[in-house]
């Protein structure tokens, strides 16, 4: 069949709509918060002393998580300091050496862990809220796959025992799942760790015990690139 000219713009002009589409929004699955609700049942906790009168404790560790410190590159930013809901994550043992559990909650309505950010005045900032279950604990109630939200799946956080560095920061073998709900982050809303939060101001531990940062290796520099893919 011949081809009509006529045909050629409307190919082009189809061709550049596809390209320049964005990509798919990421939305709660049946039954789960919007960010909006999730920071709308988070915010009392800004005030840290809040999360303490409701159960929420500080990483006995005294830590503010960076992504050097699991052996990332620096440019990926931190975490910051952890406090966490005991009964929630399901503690059934205190770091021995690894903080294991056998919780399996991932309600965002009520988060596990909050994260805060260490300011100059030694005031606490809330950055972002997370929740975590023990990957033991979540395949024995028959899961085959990490959890997942708004269809993104959880993180897989195993310590490799050939590096310097922690990769499940003192925990078992766990799954998580970030939110920067109450800071920005340039590498999605979902990624572990956020260029725009800072440990400078932070006085307690500086590496996780019996632990050093290693060197980050090449392929690691393309993490910020692809957990973009995520949100």
């Amino acid at each position: 069949m011949p081809f009509s000219k006529s045909i050629f713009p409307t190919m082009v002009a189809g061709i550049v709509a596809a390209a320049c589409a964005p990509a798919p929004l990421v939305v709660p699955a049946d039954g789960e918060p919007t960010l909006a609700e999730v920071r709308a049942l988070t915010e009392r906790f800004q005030d840290v002393r809040t999360a303490l009168a409701e159960g929420y404790i500080r990483d006995p560790f005294d830590l503010c998580d960076t992504a050097a410190m699991m052996g990332k590159p620096a440019s990926l930013g931190a975490m910051g300091v952890h406090y966490f809901r005991p009964d929630l994550l399901g503690i059934t043992e205190p770091p021995s050496p690894r903080v294991n559990g056998d919780g399996t909650h991932t309600d965002f309505r009520e988060p596990s862990i909050l994260i805060y950010e260490p300011q100059a005045d030694g005031s606490l900032r809330l950055v972002a809220v997370e929740n975590l279950v023990f990957a033991r604990a979540w395949k024995a109630k028959g899961h085959k796959e990490p959890p997942r939200f708004h269809g993104i799946p959880y993180d897989t956080m195993v310590d490799d025992p050939d590096t310097a560095a922690d990769e499940a920061h003192m925990f078992e073998p766990h799954f998580d799942r970030h939110v920067w709900i109450y800071r920005d982050n340039p590498n999605g809303v979902f990624t572990p760790f956020n260029p725009a939060v800072t440990c400078e101001h932070h006085k307690g531990a500086k590496m996780f015990p019996g632990h050093t940062a290693s060197a980050p290796t090449d392929s690691d520099t393309t993490v910020a690139a692809q957990t973009r893919l995520h949100h």
